[in-house]
């Protein structure tokens, strides 16, 4: 006779059985800014275009009525914009630092890309930038 070797298992309902893995995408979103090291870039704002993609993990669906179970992306758009508001910066790099600074306080984000392109700076280009991701290490 054979024996069952099938044990039971008892889940825990308050354990989520599942991880979200989500991704706001926030495109081509274009401001005029202070931004440049040179002093022909120190005059005037310039058109800049910022692209984005922040992953954020979650063990809940997303709650229909609570704006709190979401990275929301109006926020992050008016979190940059807030950023470059009265501000210059010399560097596209030290603008992405401050952007993951901010972005990063947000606990569920755990990775970041941007993309930020100056439009208007090299005639025979469409635009020039920078391209920089960061996650948050596990330790």
């Amino acid at each position: 006779m054979k024996r069952n070797n099938l044990k039971i298992v008892k889940i825990d309902k308050n354990k989520s059985l599942f991880n979200y893995e989500k991704k706001v995408l926030i495109k081509e979103l274009i401001l005029n800014i202070k931004l440049g090291y040179f002093d022909f870039e120190k005059e005037k704002p310039q058109k800049v275009k910022f692209s984005l993609e922040v992953n954020y993990k979650d063990k809940k669906p997303t709650n229909d009525k609570d704006l709190k179970s979401i990275v929301n992306y109006d926020k992050l758009v008016k979190l940059i914009k807030k950023l470059v508001k009265n501000r210059h910066y010399n560097f596209l790099e030290t603008l992405a630092e401050d952007i993951f600074d901010e972005l990063f306080k947000d606990k569920r984000i755990d990775k970041i890309v941007q993309k930020i392109e100056k439009l208007e700076i090299i005639k025979d280009c469409s635009s020039v930038g920078i391209q920089i991701s960061k996650k948050r290490s596990n330790a």
